[in-house]
């Protein structure tokens, strides 16, 4: 087995659970996140030849997880848009009918809520309070600076806050 072979089947078992729920928490659909998975596997193996160490490994693989989600969201946005449906509608209801989903009536209104926030603030609200990452990570993954970062959070939350109201 080659060293580049070894270095995958590495982070395939160090961060295949961990990516999952990364772009779960974007799509909201366990098939979704799961053929998003393996695409985001494929891209990694095509990648890795290419990898200096010029950036954290983790950094790296979040990155490309992160990238690969939102280009999936404007791919299905777009398609919404051409049958005129509404994306939020549509990710509501996946929410609602979500055989995996098994939390409270709470949490499925948190979920909700999250999922109408703009893109750039779920991905931030996401990784930070679901993904507990750090602001520095965040900035390396997303090309983002750290004070830019903390606003669209503390933004985030306060949509949050008035969305749930007096449930939280």
């Amino acid at each position: 087995m080659s060293q580049q072979e070894q270095l995958f089947n590495q982070i395939v078992k160090d961060y295949s659970e961990k990516i999952y729920w990364h772009v779960r928490r974007f799509v909201y659909s366990h098939e979704d996140a799961d053929d998003l998975v393996q695409e985001i596997f494929v891209k990694i193996w095509k990648s890795l030849p290419s990898f200096r160490g010029e950036a954290n490994l983790y950094t790296w693989i979040y990155r490309i997880a992160t990238n690969e989600a939102l280009n999936f969201l404007r791919r299905r946005k777009v398609r919404a848009a051409l049958m005129f449906q509404s994306l939020d509608e549509e990710t509501s209801r996946q929410i609602d009918e979500d055989p995996w989903f098994d939390g409270t009536a709470l949490q499925r209104k948190l979920a909700k809520a999250v999922a109408a926030l703009p893109t750039k603030q779920r991905l931030v609200f996401n990784m930070k309070y679901f993904g507990d990452m750090k602001y520095e990570d965040i900035a390396q993954i997303t090309g983002t600076s750290v004070g830019a970062l903390k606003a669209s959070y503390h933004i985030a939350c306060e949509k949050l806050k008035s969305n749930i109201g007096e449930d939280i």
